[in-house]
């Protein structure tokens, strides 16, 4: 049957605003985070840039970090957590489903700077590995925290770990960073996961180290009880 009118200036207008992959490949990589390979060819992508994916029609998008991209396929790990739209997209997506997406886009990547600091948690370790793996010899100081050793991914970074207590407003994390020996000079700090924990890690920096605050840059990609963060 051909598309009526409206609906093929809708279709005509989504190709315009969006992407369109194939999931080529899903893997399970730690007990809740999976890996999903989408083949989308002739991307622009910087490391730490992101991917809105349409996880229950246009209108209800999930943000995820990159992985991996070479020129072809990108990669997605998403970590299960909740009930939401995106959590069940990533359960149930299979090898050949068609993904519908924005971007790559988003400001979060590395800049010039004397070196470099990483802080976050699981969520945060998706952007992180390849800024990282984009600065080559640059220095790297930081930390990732996770609930337990099964959840780290392959970050060259310190790890520590919750052990069932949460996420949100981890004074964990804040612990690790303001126990690191970094340089007495600023350099520039990536900051990112729940936002709370964020803004904790974004105020130790500022306040106690004396980092200018445009030295730290911040993503917070989710908080309890509140949509809409990337």
């Amino acid at each position: 049957m051909p598309l009526s009118p409206a609906r093929g200036v809708g279709r005509a207008l989504a190709d315009r605003l969006f992407a369109r992959g194939t999931v080529a490949d899903v893997d399970q990589i730690t007990p809740r985070m999976r890996r999903i390979t989408v083949t989308a060819p002739g991307l622009s992508w910087t490391p730490g840039q992101q991917i809105r994916v349409a996880a229950d029609g246009l209108l209800t998008r999930r943000t995820y970090s990159v992985w991996d991209y070479d020129g072809s396929s990108l990669e997605l790990c998403v970590l299960d957590h909740g009930d939401g739209p995106g959590a069940r997209w990533a359960r149930t997506v299979r090898p050949g489903d068609d993904v519908v997406f924005s971007g790559p886009e988003g400001g979060f990547v590395t800049r010039p700077s004397p070196y470099h600091l990483f802080a976050g948690e699981e969520t945060a370790s998706v952007a992180f590995r390849p800024m990282i793996r984009a600065l080559g010899d640059a220095p790297v100081y930081g930390v990732i925290e996770a609930d337990t050793p099964e959840d780290r991914l392959p970050v060259n970074l310190t790890w520590r770990y919750r052990k069932g207590t949460p996420a949100a407003s981890s004074a964990t994390l804040v612990a690790a960073v303001r126990g690191l020996d970094l340089p007495n000079e600023p350099g520039t700090a990536y900051v990112a996961g729940e936002a709370r924990t964020v803004q904790a890690v974004r105020d130790h920096l500022v306040r106690e180290r004396g980092w200018p605050r445009r030295s730290v840059l911040t993503k917070p990609f989710w908080t309890p009880g509140r949509k809409g963060l990337e």
